[in-house]
């Protein structure tokens, strides 16, 4: 299976050009049709924006230039899912940690019970039976994507046919999908389930699934026409996000993490931490782990970065001495395996009063005030929100 992702910044530039011109009516007429690996109906952009070689103003200003909103309203909606569900999630961190807690309790009970072991085991081996779901199992080991209709396909059929939690579907996902954003697959996976819009599951459907792959797949008799949402507290009310800190020293040196590689460092230093050895319970898959290790070294090359191989305090204060710096910043690290991570990491610098700000960038900032309720209330600011960024 051929890996279509050059992780560099060249290359995402590259292929959101070549795609430019199927932004509007292209995309919509044929963004919900999975025909296999060899046949493009979505952009396929979404490694390179997970890590933000590309951006999504960069995206978006693209767009703009096939005829703005109106005419490739679907795009555009698309690109501000991705938002959306990363400012849904920092506003609701306790969901992430409900994730994580659902996901300890789905492995202890997978330790324990022989039979659910089994299942699942037949499931991320691609040997269930159902021959839809079995082939794009071993699309996403094999090449770390899958389209974003078989993911939904996969996430039901997971939940309500094979009767698995769901935390140890969007695990598995994480670790393997090249564009694994912990935002958006932890949400789409509690969307399905009827989680996200409480009540509201996506049940998988044999005739949709007929349709949408032009009969590829057709598993009639074989799905659950049962949803069973899984049993979970409300959701509960947003937080405030978290203010917008300013950077307030001439120098000052930048950490870069592989949640956001878009630069924007001015004349400061930089230090590269390496990406994380796993993303959750398991290890990382191939294709994912060899984009983000290129996807860094890229990023480090072009903006002069030094790159350490661990993320321990000493590393970063030796770094701080030979530069004679005082204050560290770096771009939002939004919820997500990497932040857990650097939580650890910026309470040992403030252990040793070490001044780290945390800033936001301008898109981040225009679109996750709006991502409170549904997205829908966020569709409707949408033209705002382009003309705020001069898009």
């Amino acid at each position: 299976m051929p890996h279509p992702w050059t992780p560099t910044r060249k290359a995402g530039l590259d292929a959101l050009e070549h795609y430019s011109g199927q932004m509007g009516r292209a995309y919509a007429d044929g963004r919900n049709f999975d025909l296999g690996w060899q046949d493009q109906t979505t952009s396929r952009l979404s490694p390179w924006l997970r890590h933000r070689l590309v951006t999504e103003e960069e995206v978006l200003r693209v767009a703009a230039m096939q005829g703005g909103y109106e005419a490739c309203e679907k795009f555009v909606q698309e690109v501000f899912w991705r938002g959306y569900f990363k400012g849904w999630l920092e506003q609701r961190p306790f969901i992430w940690q409900r994730y994580l807690d659902a996901l300890d309790s789905a492995q202890i009970e997978l330790s324990k019970d022989r039979t659910l072991r089994h299942r699942y085991t037949a499931a991320v081996e691609g040997r269930t039976g159902i021959e839809c779901f079995d082939h794009w199992a071993q699309e996403l080991e094999q090449g770390g994507w899958l389209h974003n209709h078989a993911r939904m396909w996969m996430a039901s059929i997971w939940i309500f046919t094979l009767n698995l939690p769901w935390a140890l579907g969007a695990d598995w996902f994480l670790r393997h999908l090249v564009d694994g954003d912990p935002a958006s697959n932890t949400l789409s996976w509690r969307w399905v389930a009827g989680l996200h819009t409480r009540g509201k599951t996506y049940l998988a459907d044999p005739d949709n699934i007929r349709r949408f792959t032009k009969g590829q797949f057709h598993p009639a008799g074989q799905l659950s026409d049962v949803a069973q949402m899984p049993d979970e507290p409300e959701t509960g009310p947003a937080l405030p996000l978290p203010k917008h800190e300013p950077v307030r020293r001439d120098k000052v040196g930048w950490l870069m993490l592989t949640e956001d590689l878009a630069g924007g460092y001015g004349d400061g230093p930089v230090l590269a931490l390496p990406p994380l050895s796993e993303r959750g319970h398991g290890a990382t898959g191939k294709v994912a782990t060899q984009f983000e290790q290129a996807a860094l070294a890229d990023a480090a090359e072009r903006y002069s970065a030094v790159k350490t191989t661990d993320w321990s305090v000493e590393a970063v204060r030796d770094w701080m001495s030979q530069n004679s710096l005082q204050e560290l910043a770096v771009y939002q690290v939004p919820q997500g395996p990497q932040n857990d991570r650097f939580l650890k990491l910026e309470r040992a610098l403030g252990d040793q009063d070490v001044t780290l700000i945390r800033v936001r960038r301008s898109y981040d900032d225009a679109v996750w005030p709006h991502a409170r309720k549904g997205f829908f209330a966020l569709k409707k600011q949408i033209p705002a929100i382009l003309d705020a960024l001069a898009i």
